[in-house]
């Protein structure tokens, strides 16, 4: 939740574009933002620091939902099901590409039934580990991987998400075998490693962050292409012996297909004013968060060139679908 101390500042950062979206007739009503996974996972923290000063410039309340299951189905499928007045909308991750790509059938068709609104941020990823786990660096845990084959475990946020995804991508190219244990979001995740019932968790930067600052997980490498500002001394998966390799994760807002173009407008401009705003930018950057706002066409744009790309990978991967 946002400090007390910025709530005046988002008060009158916002108070001269309230008016005008309320102008409009909309929004009449609080507006339900789905999140698709359990609290404490990154989308979730995206939403938490968006409600209040994204509520203040649409001038209604924001009321956070979590609706975890099924790799973010279930909480989809609620807001692609839902009246498109603007009144529900989601915010969800990359996951959603990944999920046209494993699943051979889905309840609803992504690219026909969401409109994009605008992407929000993106962040590296993380490769951590549970203090008690002997191999110290990446390349020592990897080699302890393929001497155990099949002996070690990795989370995920469920079947099908980045997590997954990109761990097994990550495991392929570094030739090592491990067992993936599926939970219901980040946050189940990074309390089952904290709990040392998993080996290893490729989480949200923002999700593991401060449990690697307080050393209650071991930090390997992130996946990006350049190191983290807020841990500048732990490599990129790169760096550990694996060229070439990078992922990052990605978080955009969407409404239901058939909202009006001029309720989706109301809603960018709001979420970009947001996302541009200094207070919003702060809480990010502790987040390890990069706000990154777009105009409705570039995130479709975006949106339709990473389903494409990663069902791309699962086909040259042999990831088999679901």
């Amino acid at each position: 939740m946002l400090r007390k101390s910025c709530v005046s500042l988002f008060a009158a950062l916002f108070a001269s574009f309230a008016p005008s979206a309320a102008a409009a007739g909309y929004p009449e009503r609080p507006i339900r933002l789905i999140v698709p996974f359990a609290p404490g996972g990154g989308t979730d923290i995206n939403a938490r620091i968006l409600a209040e000063p994204f509520g203040q410039a649409l001038g209604q309340t924001i009321v956070v939902d979590n609706r975890p299951g099924a790799g973010s189905l279930l909480g989809t499928e609620i807001v692609t099901n839902s009246t498109p007045d603007g009144h529900t909308l989601l915010i969800n991750t990359i996951s959603m590409a990944f999920n046209v790509a494993i699943y051979k059938k889905l309840p609803f068709d992504l690219k026909r039934d969401l409109i994009p609104i605008s992407l929000v941020s993106d962040q590296p990823n993380i490769i951590v580990a549970h203090p008690s786990l002997r191999a110290k660096t990446f390349s020592e845990f990897v080699a302890l991987a393929r001497s155990h084959p099949g002996k070690l475990t990795f989370g995920s946020a469920g079947i099908g998400t980045g997590t997954q995804m990109a761990m097994v991508l990550l495991l392929m190219k570094v030739n090592a075998e491990l067992v993936h244990v599926p939970y219901k979001g980040t946050g189940p995740a990074l309390t089952a490693l904290l709990g040392n019932q998993i080996s290893v968790y490729l989480s949200t930067f923002a999700s593991a962050l401060p449990h690697v600052k307080a050393g209650r997980l071991r930090a390997y490498a992130v996946t990006t292409s350049k190191r983290a500002a807020p841990l500048p001394e732990v490599p990129t998966v790169a760096e550990s012996g694996v060229p070439g390799y990078e992922y990052a994760t990605w978080y955009g807002m969407l409404a239901p297909a058939g909202t009006p173009r001029g309720i989706i407008n109301t809603v960018n401009k709001a979420l970009v004013t947001t996302l541009n705003s200094p207070g919003v930018k702060s809480l990010y950057a502790s987040q390890g968060l990069n706000p990154t706002p777009t105009t409705p066409a570039a995130f479709a744009k975006y949106f339709r060139s990473e389903i494409d790309k990663w069902v791309g990978v699962v086909r040259e991967a042999k990831i088999p679908q679901r």
